[in-house]
């Protein structure tokens, strides 16, 4: 099982035996525009959900902490989230990107999140620190084609909040040491290229000036040798 290591603002490291990888989906805090978005994917072609939003077990050793993706062809692309990490002694929240196959999306949802990794930050903000302004906190991602353009910008208000999926966790009995939940993601702006060669996602705590950041580079892999 993959191992995670945080620093946390007082300088204590942390690491995290991964266990169990969660990617909430549709899980925006206005089920009415998730809706409209359910929609728009359905006639781009991509399977709508049975109910939102929706919470997707991954492979663990999908999450990792790296500067590099390898893809297959040039459709894939990141989606900036938050990721809270549960440990033996506490909750942490860190940034996080969900690495997507865009072409094998079409076929289901979770197939494509399979496909790619989850890519995390390196820092972390105890969960109890922040919890109280959970909603201010920004998002942010960046995609280079040539130079870096914004594509996604908002807030953690827009999402399902931590505590929600806490919840979740502790009905579902998947609350334990070792379990990583992705946010699901905000919207990107229209008429920006998403399939980059690299992204970059930062939360940011406007109260603090703090930042948590993770950036990597799409490297697509040759063709089979046949």
């Amino acid at each position: 099982m993959p191992v995670l290591h945080f620093s946390l603002p007082d300088g204590q490291r942390v690491g995290v035996d991964v266990r169990q990888l969660l990617n909430a989906g549709f899980a925006g805090r206005s089920q009415d525009n998730v809706a409209e978005h359910v929609a728009e994917l359905v006639a781009m072609g991509i399977p709508a959900p049975t109910k939102t939003p929706c919470l997707y077990p991954i492979a663990p050793f999908l999450a990792v902490q790296s500067g590099e993706v390898y893809a297959q062809h040039g459709r894939t692309s990141g989606e900036a989230e938050w990721a809270i990490v549960i440990t033996r002694d506490e909750v942490l929240l860190t940034v996080a990107c969900d690495h997507t196959d865009r072409d094998l999306e079409v076929h289901g949802v979770a197939w494509s999140k399979q496909a790619a990794p989850d890519m995390l930050g390196r820092q972390a903000w105890r969960l109890s620190d922040v919890a109280d302004r959970i909603d201010d906190l920004t998002l942010t991602a960046w995609v280079r084609n040539g130079e870096w353009t914004e594509i996604q910008s908002g807030t953690c208000g827009e999402l399902l909040p931590p505590e929600y999926w806490i919840d979740v966790l502790h009905a579902q009995k998947l609350y334990a040491p070792g379990t990583v939940l992705l946010s699901g993601t905000i919207p990107m702006k229209k008429g920006v290229d998403q399939f980059a060669d690299a992204w970059r996602v930062e939360l940011g705590d406007p109260l603090t000036g703090r930042t948590i950041s993770t950036e990597y580079h799409v490297r697509l892999l040759p063709d089979p040798i046949a």
